[in-house]
């Protein structure tokens, strides 16, 4: 199966955030988060458990949650998310699979999806920002530091594809 592996350049660059960090208080934070989304973004996309879990305790909407049952590289408890069509795809650690691009791709016709990942989730902001219309917001945590919000234009687009083009092709 295709897939695009990260390289040791590309791991430490993408410690930094692809987008705007949110910070402070978990109030702060959450008023942050609703004040984005109250602008109407074309579709919502959060990468991860936490913030898939932060979404849906708010009761904010998303069109896809991108979730692998970890975080931080622990295992979590599974949460209960609902959604209207559900997708189980492999994507291993520091990989990018065709099959979850795919499956991230097919969400997008969808109102609302919810990618369940075996193996880790973390790069697949990176398809995500590439595959969803200029308007979408993209969420993701950032490990100790917050949460990252991206604003899909074609800036953020060219950013995602010279990132995905340093990766290597497996």
């Amino acid at each position: 199966m295709f897939k695009l592996k990260i390289n040791r350049y590309l791991r430490k660059k993408l410690k930094e955030p692809l987008g705007d960090l949110l910070t402070g208080s978990q109030k702060e934070i959450n008023f942050q988060l609703k004040k984005l989304i109250s602008k109407k973004p074309k579709k919502i996309i959060c990468v991860g458990d936490a913030v898939s879990r932060k979404f849906t305790k708010l009761g904010l909407p998303a069109n896809i949650k991108i979730i692998d049952n970890k975080e931080m590289r622990k295992k979590v408890k599974p949460f209960a998310f609902n959604a209207e069509t559900i997708f189980r795809v492999k994507n291993p650690k520091g990989t990018i699979n065709l099959a979850a691009w795919q499956a991230l791709k097919d969400a997008l016709k969808k109102d609302e999806a919810l990618i369940i990942i075996d193996g880790e989730e973390d790069l697949l902001a990176l398809p995500a920002i590439l595959s969803a219309p200029e308007g979408a917001l993209i969420f993701y945590g950032q490990p100790k530091k917050g949460i990252v919000s991206i604003k899909v234009n074609k800036e953020k687009k060219l950013e995602a594809k010279k990132i995905l083009d340093m990766m290597k092709i497996k």
